[in-house]
């Protein structure tokens, strides 16, 4: 389907734990920079949490506010995206729940996170539905906003590929309402003569011979036509592809950068490793923290040379350094000019800085809990509101709408 004027982003995070720097760096950067180019949903997914923490649930609720403190902390603005907390929009559970009775099941079973967490997390009994269902509540979280886009890592295209696959057996299912070709047509001529002629042209073109090229700017003609309602414009895109109408447009990856941040012993920062960073650590924990941190072992005395490269500390300063720094770093290690607490300490500044800002902010909201809970508010009924109307749509497509 053609982009939209302000495409729609969706995207969400577990309220597993305090935020660490492995998140800011991965994922909520990421996000400020999507916040001013897109209309964004960003969501709580406490159900998700509870996929895996459905035996012991009691700190989620309180996973939730700190997280959005962190959000807010760092810069994620409520009047830019629409923040909220998936189980206050009930109309995500009805969508997983209609979903469910035509997806099949071995889409959920194929999906390649299903059988790799299960040996992750050999301590908790995930031989449930809920943990077998997440990618399709996950499906429900995006398409019930009509996301253009899902802001993933490499680990979650699968996910969005089976989103993609659900919509598209939605629409093939649901998508032919009665009179659908006349509704197409009618539709077509409330674009115009010279418009309603060329989108018949290039209709032709790409059914008859299979012009990508046509079927592009055919759909770059419906969309830059805004004077015909959204239900017009589905109409349209499915006639245009031989199809029926579209309920639900196709949601494509944008592919997150790779995260940076790596872990104070070298894996990648995760809280089941040990070895994170959180967000709005006390200053003395995260000196310390850093200080102890494992380095080239063939360093055993001050005078022995290094190497950065098998050092977890380079690591730090690929993210947190300048070129002048990590030359003093290369040079000063090599040759054992430097010691390896002389190396950490622009780190500690460095990390120290960053977190300043975050904490000051966060400490404001910490102070001031009902403003928090107004903008969550806020957020879901506004995300609300959207998914009201889709659900609308799905219901009347499926026939449901009983009268």
């Amino acid at each position: 389907m053609a982009t939209p004027a302000n495409p729609r982003v969706m995207s969400g995070m577990r309220p597993t734990g305090a935020l660490h720097l492995g998140h800011y760096h991965g994922v909520l950067s990421n996000w400020l920079r999507l916040q001013s180019e897109y209309e964004c949903f960003f969501a709580v997914v406490d159900w998700h949490a509870m996929t895996t923490d459905y035996a012991d649930p009691r700190e989620i609720g309180p996973n939730v506010w700190e997280m959005v403190i962190d959000w807010l902390a760092v810069g994620i603005n409520p009047g830019q995206a629409k923040l909220f907390v998936q189980s206050r929009v009930p109309e995500h559970a009805e969508l997983h729940l209609l979903l469910s009775m035509f997806t099949p099941l071995a889409w959920l079973e194929r999906v390649p996170t299903y059988k790799d967490q299960q040996e992750k997390l050999k301590d908790k009994d995930l031989t449930t539905y809920g943990f077998l269902g997440y990618p399709l509540l996950q499906t429900a979280d995006i398409i019930i906003y009509k996301a253009s886009y899902v802001p993933v890592g490499e680990d979650q295209v699968a996910h969005v590929e089976m989103a993609r696959e659900v919509a598209r057996r939605f629409n093939f299912l649901y998508g032919r309402e009665p009179g659908f070709e006349e509704k197409a047509e009618a539709a077509a001529k409330k674009m115009g003569k010279k418009n309603n002629e060329l989108y018949h042209e290039l209709r032709r073109s790409y059914q008859e011979q299979g012009d990508a090229a046509a079927l592009e700017k055919a759909k770059a003609l419906i969309d830059g036509y805004k004077r015909i309602t959204i239900g017009d414009r589905e109409r349209l895109m499915g006639y245009l592809e031989g199809g029926g109408k579209i309920i639900f447009p196709e949601p494509k990856v944008l592919l997150t950068p790779a995260a940076k941040m790596p872990g104070l012993d070298g894996q990648k920062m995760s809280k089941s490793y040990g070895n994170t960073i959180a967000l709005r650590e006390n200053p003395a924990s995260v000196e310390e923290k850093i200080r102890r941190m494992p380095t080239d072992p063939a360093r055993v005395r001050r005078s022995d040379p290094g190497d950065p490269d098998k050092c977890p500390v380079w690591n730090f300063h690929a993210v947190y350094s300048d070129d002048g720094l990590k030359k003093w770093v290369q040079e000063g290690c090599r040759s054992a000019g430097i010691g390896c607490l002389e190396c950490k300490k622009p780190l500690i500044d460095a990390i120290l800085k960053e977190q300043g800002p975050i904490r000051e902010r966060a400490k404001e909201y910490q102070d001031d809990r009902d403003s928090v809970r107004g903008i969550i508010a806020q957020g879901c009924e506004a995300a609300r509101d959207v998914a009201r109307k889709t659900l609308e749509e799905v219901r009347e497509a499926m026939g449901l709408s009983y009268r």
